[in-house]
């Protein structure tokens, strides 16, 4: 190697023009043959000439250059205007809960990815929980600016009659972002006071060819402390992004109402309901202990709820729906109305009872609506998910092996098939509710006969003297009472403060049937003397008991139908399940669709306000 560099260097200044590899061929020359020969002499150093050196002129390329620079930056803004675009009108689609790819794309990927129903609900929620975050989430952009869904319930005008049950958001991870797909009702929990895990898994199973799902999950919960947390740090971060400030008073100046919007939803023109259950080692027969698991639920949740929802109706608990009788609902309700009062908040959360589709009878339906009189309740969720299986289907429905398999595992059944007998079911609530409580027949008996009783007592009381002085006061009309002129009895159509029979009018001219008989006896001033009020009468109902109905509601015309059937609002589960975040989007255009169409046929298209 110390012998081949100076080798290099002397043949490229011999041969400048060849490469090395080349010359080394030529000449032969390697290390182990012979030495190199002498190097040539090197030509002499002459010093540059002074003379001035002709400048060399090229031709200009300004012309050639500017034009493809131009054209560079025009692709260029091209491609990056381009770019910009796309990714803005991907965040309108993406961003829109109307658009195709939710239903059509995400929703079947989720399938796909989680064989367990449960994993892909989980997977689901925190999706929607990141992308609120960071704003990306799905919403509705253009729902409810007209007005021509909305209803009155509590108080409250809402924006449409649609709301989410609950289970789709069990532990209150995302209450936000389901508003934000456009219910005006959304329902959270169910909430036990302490955490419980639930049944075990696997306890969610699909039916995708019916749409329909079957689960136990047994009220699995985080705990009436942790929600209650989760909705209070909703609650402040919202009084301070509105300017309210934060810690307690700002916490307290939204639940009184300083920014004009509802303390649970914090969205105006929507509510939010909280569903609260006893923990499944609470013992049944202890009714001390089962009321305490609901107040202590009531009185972590009520400041932070716009709705409490009392669930007596599960069918995956052992022995809850054994507290829809009408004794010891009385008991919880009562417990749970008392408890929700005491709310610090301007206006306290409304009760509702959530009851089951099964307990349906005539004498459990009225056992049912008589407690919900007596203890005050709000309303009635009628619908949760059925433990039965018989006429599901059609005659005739041919279901796949595997599913067909589905249907022998335990747990509440939801779906479409369920539709038909929520309607009926909401048909006859609304008419009992209606009625008002059975008691109301004998508490207008009981008040006639103390009436009477009470005529009877002050007759009593009325001394000897008083009942001369009366009767002479009779005799002495008697006396001067004239006949009335016939033009002037013919001439009178206005009717009397008192009846007075006509037998015994003192200005006719036909003489009493009786001719013994008192014109006005001690008997007929007694009767012109006001009822006292009875103790045991009750207060006719001040307002209309509020229905909510749940139970296989998937289309607008349904949830149309079901509003005629009495019920305020319409919640769905099973319809968000399969079709994903545009479900409730697609009904309120159906219902819009299906109020024109009813117009236009002349048939009408209102829906039943309460």
């Amino acid at each position: 190697m110390g012998r081949e560099a100076p080798a290099r260097l002397l043949l490229a200044r011999i041969h400048p023009s060849r490469p090395f590899s080349q010359l080394r061929r030529l000449h032969r020359l390697s290390p182990s043959h012979r030495p190199l020969p002498a190097a040539p002499s090197l030509p002499r150093y002459r010093k540059p000439s002074l003379l001035p050196c002709t400048p060399v002129h090229f031709a200009s390329t300004a012309s050639t250059t500017e034009a493809p620079s131009i054209v560079k930056r025009l692709k260029n803004l091209f491609f990056g205007t381009s770019i910009v675009f796309t990714l803005w009108f991907g965040y309108l689609y993406v961003t829109d809960a109307r658009a195709g790819i939710h239903q059509w794309a995400v929703v079947p990927s989720l399938r796909w990815i989680y064989d367990d129903p449960e994993e892909a609900h989980e997977a689901g929620t925190e999706w929607l929980k990141g992308l609120y975050s960071w704003g990306i989430h799905p919403r509705e952009r253009r729902g409810d600016e007209h007005g021509d869904l909305s209803i009155e319930v509590f108080g409250h005008t809402l924006l449409n009659p649609i709301g989410t049950s609950a289970g789709i958001d069990k532990h209150a991870t995302i209450p936000s972002p389901l508003f934000a797909l456009g219910p005006a009702i959304v329902e959270l929990g169910g909430c036990t006071p302490h955490p419980q895990p639930g049944n075990p898994r696997p306890r969610v199973f699909r039916l995708p060819s019916q749409h329909a799902l079957i689960n136990r999950y047994g009220l699995n919960s985080d705990g009436a402390d942790t929600l209650a947390m989760r909705l209070r740090q909703r609650l402040r971060e919202f009084a301070y992004a509105s300017g309210l400030g934060v810690g307690d008073d700002a916490e307290q100046a939204v639940l009184d109402g300083a920014a004009g919007v509802p303390g649970g939803s914090l969205v105006k023109g929507k509510l939010l309901a909280v569903q609260v259950a006893k923990n499944s080692a609470t013992p049944d027969a202890d009714m001390e202990a089962v009321k305490a698991d609901y107040v202590y639920c009531v009185n972590a949740l009520a400041r932070y709820a716009d709705i409490i929802v009392v669930n007596v109706s599960s069918p995956n608990t052992p022995g809850l729906r054994g507290l829809q009788a009408a004794e010891p609902l009385t008991e919880i309700l009562t417990a749970v109305v008392e408890a929700a009062k005491k709310a610090e908040k301007r206006d306290p959360p409304r009760v509702m009872v959530k009851v089951s589709p099964d307990e349906d009878a005539e004498e459990q339906v009225r056992g049912i609506c008589n407690a919900v009189w007596e203890s005050g309740v709000d309303g009635v969720v009628v619908g949760n998910t059925t433990k039965r299986r018989r006429d599901l289907f059609p005659v005739g429905t041919l279901l796949p092996a595997r599913e067909a398999a589905l249907l022998a595992e335990h747990g509440g059944f939801s779906g479409p098939q369920l539709f038909g007998h929520t309607v009926a079911l909401v048909r006859r609530y609304r008419g009992v509710l209606d009625e008002g409580p059975d008691g109301d027949d004998k508490a207008e008996e009981n008040a006639t006969g103390a009436a009477a009783r009470g005529r009877e007592e002050r007759e009593q009381q009325l001394s000897g003297d008083l009942k001369e002085r009366i009767q002479a006061t009779v005799e002495r009309d008697k006396k001067h009472l004239k006949p009335d002129a016939p033009a002037v009895t013919a001439a009178s159509t206005s009717q009397p403060l008192i009846q007075i029979p006509d037998r015994n009018k003192p200005l006719s001219n036909d003489a009493p049937c009786d001719p013994n008989a008192s014109i006005l006896s001690l008997d007929h001033h007694a009767n012109q003397l006001p009822p006292s009020p009875s103790p045991s009468s009750s207060p006719s109902p001040s307002s209309r008991k509020i229905i909510f109905a749940t139970g296989g509601i998937t289309t607008g015309k349904e949830a149309l139908e079901v509003l005629e059937a009495g019920a305020s609002v319409a919640q769905v589960y099973t319809a968000l399940i399969y079709t994903g975040v545009g479900t409730v989007s697609r009904i309120k255009r159906e219902m819009r669709e299906e109020m024109r169409v009813r117009r236009e046929e002349g048939r009408g298209g209102g829906h039943e306000s309460s």
